[in-house]
């Protein structure tokens, strides 16, 4: 009897235990007791630890097991010395010296307009009359008084000769004559002005007033005349650029409108900084051989302003930066057979820029095997796995971007 109570004792603790151990998660939450809470997080940190060791040799015995390593894949580009030619881009218009308004110098009624628009004419060729108000009757008149002062002249100065009549006489001959002969010089001048002539080789490019209007000097437009051979490009360009544009510099052109580039050089550097907006003036000459090229037309500029014989080029989208404001990127080290090598990170100087392209001035010696894609996800340190791309070389992708710029 005895035997039997210790048995129903002894059960009745196993199954206080067991209900004590199956109790759930949500009935210790909700029993509010901080006996019970403080136990079941206890009991959780333990089963956790216990679960993170498992992990561990899991983790551990996988790896020695696992022959496949999931080593991450970036391509690379070598590192080489090359010529950087810097452009400074800018927009200018192209202009000429050989575009002219043409204006009378006299007062008058146009008589006459000898030329149409689109005429080639040469330097001096009369283009239009101006209506000389009697100055021709003037003329005359005044080259038969001249005449007959000439020949007065001309018989005293050989009676003078002859030591016949006095020396008044002479002189007032004299006198009379060469002041005749500058009246008709003046007036002669005078009516040149009614001529409107070429002042260069060119075309005309508009017939701005037609014969029979009244012109005024200075005032009435008669015609536009334009040479397209000397044609040259005027910008402004920044103070900061002085020291660095100069002339005989080496500039690319493009006319957008036109779908047309050319190279040329600067023919002209401005002296005076303009200090309104702190830029100085700069002439490039165009050549135009076929004449599409107009006055007025928009042009870009791109002006070698700096040239580095030995750069090291890198594209912009591989740098970084850490905390410090330091510029770093990622090249390859220790690579084995099997393509595979550390990544190490290097802090860089650069220089300038063009497009996506910079120079590295500082950080990268000639022949480093430099991280491209994937360079924003690697790690120092990290082994990884150089890969090509599909279309082939990964130096020669860098060396054709290099090259477009």
């Amino acid at each position: 009897m005895k035997n039997i109570k210790l048995l129903i004792i002894l059960a009745l603790i196993i199954s206080s235990c067991g209900d004590k151990k199956v109790k759930s998660f949500d009935a210790v939450i909700a029993s509010n007791n901080l006996t019970e809470l403080k136990e079941k997080r206890s009991e959780i940190d333990t089963e956790q630890q216990k679960l993170n060791e498992q992990i561990a040799l899991l983790n551990e015995k996988i790896a020695q097991l696992d022959t496949i390593k999931k080593i991450p894949l970036i391509t690379t580009f070598s590192a080489k010395q090359e010529v950087f030619m810097h452009q400074l881009e800018i927009q200018g218009n192209v202009t000429t010296k050989s575009l002219l308004t043409i204006t009378p110098e006299y007062n008058g009624i146009l008589t006459h307009v000898y030329v149409k628009e689109g005429q080639k004419v040469n330097k001096g060729q009369l283009l239009a009359k101006i209506d000389d108000g009697g100055l021709s009757q003037q003329l005359a008149q005044l080259e038969i008084q001249t005449n007959l002062a000439k020949t007065t002249f001309e018989r005293q100065k050989r009676l003078w000769d002859q030591n016949i009549g006095s020396e008044i006489q002479y002189l007032q001959a004299k006198s009379a004559f060469e002041s005749q002969s500058e009246a008709v010089n003046q007036l002669k001048q005078q009516m040149a002005k009614t001529n409107i002539t070429a002042p260069f080789s060119g075309t005309i490019d508009n017939v701005i007033t037609e014969q029979g209007s009244v012109v005024v000097a200075g005032q009435s437009q008669i015609l536009r005349i334009v040479n397209l051979e000397n044609m040259y490009i005027e910008t402004d360009v920044p103070e900061k650029y002085i020291s660095d544009i100069t002339i005989g510099k080496h500039v690319v052109v493009e006319f957008p409108i036109l779908g047309k580039t050319l190279e040329t050089k600067i023919r002209q550097v401005g002296d005076v900084i303009n200090p309104a907006n702190r830029t100085f003036k700069v002439e490039v000459s165009v050549p135009n051989k076929d004449k599409s090229i107009k006055p007025n037309l928009t042009a870009r500029l791109k002006i070698n302003d700096y040239t580095n014989e030995k750069a090291i080029l890198i594209p912009l989208s591989i740098i970084s930066e850490n905390a410090q404001g330091e510029q770093y990127i990622y090249i390859i080290t220790n690579k084995n057979a099997q393509d595979e090598g550390e990544v190490k990170r290097v802090i860089i100087k650069t220089g300038k820029t063009q497009g996506d392209i910079i120079e590295v001035l500082e950080g990268i010696e000639d022949g480093a095997e430099i991280v491209q894609e994937g360079a924003r996800s690697v790690k120092d340190g990290q082994t990884v796995k150089v890969i090509e791309l599909p279309n082939g070389n990964n130096s020669e992708k860098n060396e054709n971007s290099n090259a477009k710029n």
